[in-house]
């Protein structure tokens, strides 16, 4: 893969977070009144991780969606959550930032874990590939004179 088509993933990647995270942080302002936030939280979260499997399979990586992809789709989410769980609780918690608030700025830190997850389960051989790139690289900045 080229630096201009990693560049292009990346690129579409960060506007289906921001779509997702949008789609998110509506879901949860819409659930926030009438349940507690944690619970709105983790509702909302799911329910955008749907939506975020099919955006990143048919427009960030181009790829063909299948059972055993969204199936393994969450467990790049795993690490994404855990991030902004723990992220949530403490701005909430020892911050005191508004529950309003800190669901999105937890976001945002997650943001690089999921990317590099997704590509790995989204595109088989994805990782392999980044690492001959990386290696070819050395290669060829590599002099003997």
């Amino acid at each position: 893969m080229t630096r201009k088509e990693q560049l292009g993933q990346v690129f579409r990647f960060a506007l289906v977070g921001g779509v997702n995270t949008g789609t998110f942080f509506g879901i949860y302002l819409l659930l926030h009144p009438w349940m507690p936030y944690f619970a709105a939280y983790s509702l909302a979260f799911v329910l955008a991780m749907v939506g975020s499997f099919f955006m990143n399979t048919y427009f960030t990586y181009r790829t063909r969606p299948t059972w055993k992809k969204f199936l393994l789709f969450p467990l790049t989410n795993v690490t994404n959550y855990v991030i902004q769980s723990a992220g949530l609780y403490a701005l909430v918690t020892w911050a005191g930032m508004d529950t309003r608030i800190a669901p999105l700025v937890a976001a945002i830190v997650a943001i690089p874990f999921t990317f590099l997850l997704s590509r790995k389960i989204l595109v088989p051989g994805a990782a392999r590939a980044a690492e001959d790139d990386g290696r070819q690289g050395r290669a060829r900045t590599s002099s003997t004179v």
